[in-house]
């Protein structure tokens, strides 16, 4: 799911940025050249581990489908 036009479907990229205070999650067609915020974005880690734990468990509800939007954190 996504802030801007609801759920995309297909094959994506998934951008996950750190700014030391909260991970903000993005999406994108692959080649495509306009991002997405995934709903619930962004999230407040305490720390880079978590945001890369965030990072995974993102991942992989984008390969299970079904729409998702930000994953709990960890």
């Amino acid at each position: 799911m996504t802030v801007e036009v609801g759920v995309i479907t297909g094959d994506l990229t998934l951008r996950t940025t750190w700014d030391g205070h909260q991970a903000l999650l993005d999406v994108q067609y692959d080649g495509a050249d306009e991002w997405y915020t995934v709903e619930g974005s962004p999230l407040p880690p305490p720390d880079r581990a978590c945001v890369l734990a965030v990072h995974k468990a993102m991942t992989a509800a984008m390969e299970r489908g079904g729409g998702t939007g930000a994953p709990a954190q960890p």
